[in-house]
Order: C-alpha cells, then sequence, then structure tokens
C-alpha cells in the first residue's frame, strides 16, 4: 500500500550538522558511522550518533546509518558487531549495498538499499523488497515514466536523490578510481576522475573536445518536480551531501521542507514524516550554496545541456562587468543597483582559454554612482588573467549570506494544546500535543481569589505559554489554552512555573515512549529468486556471504567484484546514462547527412586523455548509454596483491565460477 507520507532525508558530515538538518525541517537524517560507509572521510562514533539520534526522536524524525561499502571477508564480523552497536543506540535503519550482510545475524532494524545497489528495474527493485529492504533509493537516471512503473511492481518505500551533486556513473557501477589509484568508489575513496579535464579524440587522433571536463555533470536540483515526483511514487526526497558545510545543509534542507510543506497545503490526503513545523530567519536560496549550475538530470527525459565541461569549481552568480582596472584594484559596475559587495566575498570570471579564476576581496567600496564599486583583491593583480574591462563577473561567495547561516537560522516546534483545571488541593496542568500525546502535571497551592480576575487570567495564561527552548509551542493562547477553573485564581509565577516545567517533561516522556522505531521487513518464503541468472563483476560480489546470498537466490554464475583483481583486461569502468557524443552534438542522430568530423565520428570509439591516462568511449545505443573503457595499471595490481599478502585475516576472492563447484 502506498505510504500517504513524504520524508525529508537531509546528509550529515557530523553530528552537529544532523541536529541542525533536524532543526531545518528534515524528517530523517543520514549519516555515516565510524566505519564502511561511503565517504571515507566522514565517519562519526556510535556514542555521536546516539547525540543524535536523542535529538531527532523528540521530533519523531529519523536517522539512517551508511554502512554501503562492499566488504572483505575479514570486515564481515566487524560490520556485524557495529550494526548491533547502532541499534543499541536507537538508530533507526541501515542504509547497505554488501548483500552478504543479509546473511549475518542482524538486529530487528529497517534496512535500506543505497544507491549504490543500482536500482533501474522494476525486477531489481522487487527482489530486494522480496528480501526484506523497506526503502530504496533509485537511480538518479530514471525518468518520471520508468519511476512509475517501478512503482507500480512494488510496495517498498522509493527513496530518489533531489539535489545535489551527481555522479556520472551509474552508482555502484564505476571502477575507474579503483583501476588508476587503487582507491575504490565502492569502498568509500572516490578519486573523482569524473571532474578531471580530458582531450577528446577519435580513432584518427583528430580532437574533437580540447581540455573539456566532459564526464563531470552539473548539480541535481529537482525543486520544479517534486509534485512530479510525488504522482510517480517517490514518498522520500533524498539530499546528497555528507561532505558538505553546515550552510549548505541548513539552505537546502530549508529550500526543500518550504517546497513539500507548500505542496502538502494542496494536496490533504498527503503528510509529512514527522512532527513539528519550522520557522525560518532567512530565506533558503540554493544558488548561494557551492553549486555547478543545475540540472534536473534525466527525470523529464535527456537533456542536450546537463554537463559542467567548463569547470568542476562554482561559477557563481553573475553580478556585473569590470568597467577599470588599476594597479591594485579593479573596479565594477554591478547589474542591479542594489547588490552588495563586502569583504571577504569570493567574485570569478572565465578567461579567454574559458578557465575559471577566482578573486577574493580584501576591500570593496562603493564610488561614484550607486552601482560602481572599486574592489582590492587580496592577491596581486598580476595574478589575474585576462581580467579587463567588458569581463563579466560572478560571485560564489556571498560573506552577508554566510554570517547569516553561521547564526542560528530557524526554531522547530511541536504545537501543543493545554487545559488547567482544579484539583482538590491545588492545579492540574495537561498537555496534549499534535500527534496525540498526553501528560499531565499537579501541583499543590492555596487557591486565593485574585483582585482583578482579568489581569489573572492574562497572568495565567502568559505563564503557562512559556515554553521557552523546548521543542513545544502553544501557538494561539485563546485556542490552545484553556482555563478550567471556578474563577481565575492568583497564582505565584513560580508555582506555575514548577508546574509546567513538570508537565512538560512528562509530555516529553510520553512522546519518547509513543515513538517506534520502524521494524525490519520480513524476507518472503521460499527465497525470491534474482532477476538474473549469472553476476559478472558489476555486481560487487566481494565476501564469500554475499556470493551464498546470490546463489540461495538462484544465480548460477557469480564473478568476483572488480576490487578482487581477477577483472584485469580491459573492461568497462564506467557505466553511464550521460553520452559524450549526444553533449557535444555527435549523436548518430544528430550527426545524420552531416559530413568532416561530426559526419564520421559517428560510428568509432573516441578516446579521452588526461596526461598519460587514456580511456576509450564506446557507446551503447539500443539503451542510450556510455561505457568508459579500460584496464586496472600495473602499480595497483601490485599494491592490491601487498595488501592481500600483509592482511591479518586472509582475503578470499572467487571467480566467475558454477555455484555448484
Amino acid at each position: 500500500m502506498l505510504s500517504h507520507q513524504l520524508e525529508l532525508l537531509a546528509p550529515a558530515r557530523d553530528a552537529d550538522i544532523g541536529i541542525a538538518a533536524v532543526n531545518h525541517g528534515a524528517d530523517a537524517v543520514y549519516i555515516g558511522g565510524p566505519s564502511f560507509g561511503a565517504r571515507s572521510s566522514a565517519d562519526n562514533s556510535v556514542r555521536e550518533i546516539a547525540r543524535l539520534v536523542q535529538h531527532a526522536h523528540r521530533f519523531h524524525s529519523r536517522i539512517f546509518v551508511t554502512l554501503n561499502t562492499i566488504l572483505r571477508d575479514d570486515e564481515l564480523e566487524p560490520a556485524r558487531k557495529l550494526v548491533w552497536q547502532l541499534y543499541d543506540a536507537g538508530v533507526d535503519a541501515l542504509i547497505i549495498q554488501d548483500m552478504g550482510l543479509l546473511e549475518l545475524e542482524l538486529p530487528p532494524m529497517q534496512l535500506h538499499a543505497s544507491t549504490q545497489t543500482d536500482i533501474r528495474t522494476p525486477e531489481k527493485a522487487r527482489f530486494l523488497q522480496y528480501v526484506g529492504l523497506s526503502q530504496i533509493v533509485l537511480a538518479r537516471e530514471l525518468t518520471l515514466g520508468q519511476i512509475s512503473a517501478i512503482r507500480q511492481h512494488t510496495e517498498c518505500t522509493l527513496e530518489f536523490f533531489v539535489h545535489g551533486a551527481l555522479c556520472v556513473a551509474y552508482s555502484g557501477q564505476c571502477y575507474i578510481s579503483h583501476a588508476h589509484t587503487g582507491r575504490s568508489a565502492n569502498r568509500g575513496e572516490c578519486s573523482q576522475a569524473c571532474r578531471l579535464p580530458y582531450q577528446v579524440t577519435d580513432s584518427q587522433g583528430r580532437f574533437v573536445a580540447h581540455d573539456k571536463h566532459v564526464l563531470s555533470m552539473k548539480d541535481n536540483n529537482q525543486s520544479a518536480n517534486i509534485a512530479a515526483l510525488v504522482d510517480a511514487g517517490i514518498r522520500s526526497f533524498k539530499i546528497e551531501g555528507r561532505y558538505k558545510d553546515l550552510a549548505y545543509v541548513k539552505n537546502i534542507t530549508a529550500h526543500y521542507r518550504l517546497l513539500l510543506d507548500e505542496l502538502l497545503e494542496q494536496r490533504p490526503e498527503l503528510a509529512r514524516a514527522s512532527s513539528g513545523h519550522t520557522n525560518f530567519n532567512f530565506t533558503p536560496d540554493p544558488k548561494q550554496n557551492f553549486n555547478r549550475e543545475f540540472t534536473d538530470y534525466f527525470v523529464q527525459g535527456r537533456q542536450a545541456d546537463i554537463g559542467a565541461f567548463d569547470t568542476p569549481k562554482n561559477p557563481g552568480q553573475a553580478i556585473g562587468f569590470v568597467t577599470r582596472v588599476g594597479a591594485d584594484w579593479v573596479e565594477l559596475e554591478t547589474t542591479s543597483p542594489a547588490t552588495e559587495l563586502h569583504n571577504g566575498d569570493g567574485l570569478c570570471y572565465y578567461d579567454l582559454q574559458k578557465e575559471l579564476v577566482g578573486l577574493a576581496i580584501n576591500t570593496a567600496q562603493r564610488v561614484g554612482k550607486k552601482a560602481v564599486w572599486r574592489v582590492v583583491p587580496k592577491d596581486a593583480m598580476a595574478g589575474f588573467k585576462d581580467l579587463r574591462a567588458g569581463t563579466e563577473v560572478n560571485r560564489n561567495r556571498d560573506m552577508d549570506w554566510v554570517r547569516t547561516l553561521d547564526k542560528p537560522s530557524s526554531e522547530r516546534h511541536i504545537d501543543v494544546w493545554a487545559r488547567l483545571s482544579e484539583t482538590a488541593d491545588g492545579l492540574a496542568l495537561t498537555l496534549t500535543d499534535e500527534d496525540g500525546c498526553s501528560a499531565s502535571a499537579q501541583i499543590q497551592t492555596p487557591k486565593e481569589a485574585a483582585n482583578d480576575a482579568a489581569v489573572a487570567s492574562a497572568q495565567l495564561r502568559s505563564q503557562l505559554s512559556r515554553l521557552g527552548n523546548t521543542e513545544f509551542a502553544l501557538p494561539d493562547t485563546d485556542t490552545h489554552l484553556s482555563l478550567k477553573l471556578a474563577q481565575p485564581w492568583f497564582v505565584p509565577a513560580s508555582t506555575l512555573n514548577t508546574l509546567r516545567r513538570d508537565a512538560v517533561q512528562r509530555l516529553q516522556q510520553s512522546r519518547a515512549l509513543a515513538y517506534r522505531r520502524p521494524l525490519r521487513a520480513t524476507p518472503v518464503t521460499p527465497p525470491a529468486a534474482y532477476p538474473e541468472d549469472t553476476l559478472s563483476y558489476l555486481a560487487n560480489v566481494f565476501n564469500h556471504k554475499a556470493r551464498d546470498f546470490y546463489a540461495r537466490h538462484g544465480v548460477k554464475l557469480i564473478a568476483a567484484a572488480y576490487e578482487s583483481q581477477e577483472e584485469t583486461g580491459e573492461v568497462s569502468l564506467m557505466i553511464t546514462k550521460h553520452c559524450v557524443r549526444f553533449s557535444l552534438s555527435l549523436c548518430p542522430k544528430q550527426a545524420k547527412g552531416v559530413t568532416g568530423v561530426q559526419g564520421t565520428v559517428k560510428a568509432e570509439p573516441l578516446t579521452l586523455i588526461n596526461g598519460k591516462e587514456k580511456l576509450t568511449l564506446r557507446f551503447d545505443c539500443k539503451p542510450c548509454e556510455m561505457h568508459v573503457v579500460g584496464k586496472m595499471k600495473a602499480s595497483v595490481l601490485k599494491q592490491a596483491a601487498a595488501v592481500a599478502q600483509s592482511a591479518t585475516v586472509p582475503m578470499t576472492f572467487y571467480k566467475a565460477r558454477p555455484v555448484s563447484s
């Protein structure tokens, strides 16, 4: 049955950022544990995760921990122990890639399929549901129609990335980093070869593109597609960014919180997945954070302009043009007279070779006309190549914005209703929150008639509504606070404060008791058959438990993961929906009837060259996919052999062989 709840899922590099995500409206937060998360430098202790859990559960927001690397045999037992520690810390769900984990004795914790599981078809999605995964993140390359098709064949929660950096490869299907450096993306150590500049040549050595970042994508932004994604079946809206800073998480979480809340108001059949409401003291703006410009990728079908080919850096927003250049200053005229420049702002421009050049402002002063500024850079002017009158200038860091996000920027509260009534020897205060949780506190106090009933009533309402730094709020003392009294008694403020504090504490306890962690789904019996009976290295089987899992689900031939060094020849090191030929207007359909390079390149592989590294591009036009082909460097093979030999527990790798052997 399709859930009516919409979940905003935010990233966290650490617990403090996770707490900020919750405070800015996240219904759930995903964070890395102390190991085995697919972001090697975003690890957190179990103790810190427990601190985040405690804060999130106040709002019935959930915490998911990423354990989404592929595991060696010697890592299975440490991973199992870690899962139990995370369960004891209160974590709600585990995000996994390695199916070997399903063969271990795990706590009854909900399991989610990581983006690295590469879910593109209804058959794959349904299989993962059948083996006990409750939530699955779909491939970012899917269209609305493809998402709808998966929805029609599944009942589990469908999750989709709506914002952030884009991996050009299908997630889990990129091995360039491991082949060239020994650092595996599937083990959290991607070297980001996709962000490098490449020469693109055809088979005759002719240049098709020069020093272009042809594998670098713009950043994902699905702001305009939220309602369409809901209609297609998405229920969890995921923000990328476990490496991102606090300002990014605050801003982007707030942005999508407002979009989802607006949709929830229009669609009463839908509900948010956690409690409370969030008020911001800033206007969210995704353009203010680091971005490579934006694309909605393939959601609405293939688009020509999805690449950030000129630079993988943040080009910022256009603000004006250079008017004059001095020995140690540059004058700018801003497009809008309202634009303010600040000391510490970051500016940038493209030189004549289309390289992005950065300029940090030391001082900025308005001169003459309102829209003209004299800027003194922090670095010497000699370093700013091709900076001349007429050059368009962008701003990619606004210090005024940075300072705004450095401060407390949101408040999240849960609405409560309060009732003050009389007891035989005093007063009772009952609080009921928006989720129906209720708690009461009593206090003994004399009932002393007030000299002025109106003043006494106002004092009672004022004192009882002061919920301060708690997670609760009385939106309106007239409608949310009822006084069931024979008359408005005079009650000392200290007495009311004590009564209120006790009631709040008991309501917090009531909410904690009412919260239920989601349970792990039960796999179907007999075990569901995997959609295929043969697995190549692309299945990322790196340990014997993963092999046992697939064998139990009917797979007859299982190859080892690429990281096992079994595939040493030329293979597809990356599979991607992005097509360099299409983006360079060299697609066979685009080039039909065209002479010259465009006419001859259509039937040939292309080559990417960066220094001594060479990769071959081959095009599979039936599924409309591109394969980046190469082989493992000898130095990586030597390095891997040394690591395997020195391992405390011998590493076991599996050749492709029939399961029965």
